[in-house]
């Protein structure tokens, strides 16, 4: 039996205010909205957002959901199963960090080189405590 085709598809990240975590997924990391949905039956909405690279973070909304995790950095995200964070290969770390540091993420690893030679890398969190991490490989 042959092996079927897999790609990655995308990352669903739970926030406490949809409305919100859209405008500021979209506003920052350029990002357009596809239409909102509800699962009938639940209390679960949610959105796909686009990239036009074609990677696509889903954004999911329940009310009263409470908090999981919230690592304050990449090392304590990997000593928990589970979700870690997301990654973006950016043109260049240093300058990807400022921009999103102005538009309301928090720093969790300022840039460095990474682990990976020839490449240099951080982590912010978005604004419900998320990890994200930049990256740039030469």
């Amino acid at each position: 039996m042959s092996r079927q085709k897999i790609r990655f598809d995308h990352v669903g990240i739970s926030v406490p205010d949809l409305e919100a975590a859209t405008e500021w997924y979209c506003d920052t990391l350029d990002l357009t909205p596809a239409p909102a949905f509800a699962v009938a039956g639940t209390d679960l909405r949610g959105v796909m957002l686009l990239h036009e690279s074609g990677y696509r973070i889903e954004l999911l909304h329940r009310p009263g959901a409470g908090p999981g995790p919230a690592p304050d950095s990449a090392l304590a995200a990997a000593g928990t199963l589970g979700y870690g964070h997301i990654c973006l290969c950016v043109e260049d770390v240093d300058a990807e960090f400022a921009r999103l540091l102005g538009a309301g993420a928090t720093v969790r690893m300022e840039p460095g080189p990474s682990p990976r030679p020839g490449a240099r890398v951080c982590f912010v969190a978005d604004p419900y405590g998320n990890l994200i991490e930049l990256i740039d490989r030469k």
